[in-house]
């Protein structure tokens, strides 16, 4: 299975930095990721819904830790990608 397109919609808030949606295989679409600024730096959280007793289960997730790792990979890749051209975006403009 191969990512072949990763979107980014940034986000301004203390936590939340984007929320992704990522395409596999030109076929299937995963909506609601999301990059939340953690204690150690950013990562990724799957898409998930808020149960009943107040916790959260994941909608869809990757089973294996090789897919979970190729996932989460290429969307900070991305994310820092779209950082850094915002930022020259944003120089350029001054």
């Amino acid at each position: 299975m191969e990512i072949t397109d990763v979107r980014i919609a940034l986000r301004d808030e203390d936590r939340l930095k984007a929320f992704v949606t990522i395409t596999f295989d030109e076929c299937f679409v995963v909506r609601g990721i999301k990059i939340i600024q953690g204690l150690k730096g950013c990562f990724v959280a799957m898409p998930s819904r808020r149960r009943r007793d107040g916790s959260y289960q994941d909608i869809a997730h990757p089973i294996h830790r090789e897919m979970r790792g190729r996932i989460e990979d290429r969307i900070l890749a991305e994310y820092e990608a779209v950082l850094d051209s915002d930022a020259q975006l944003h120089s350029s403009l001054r």
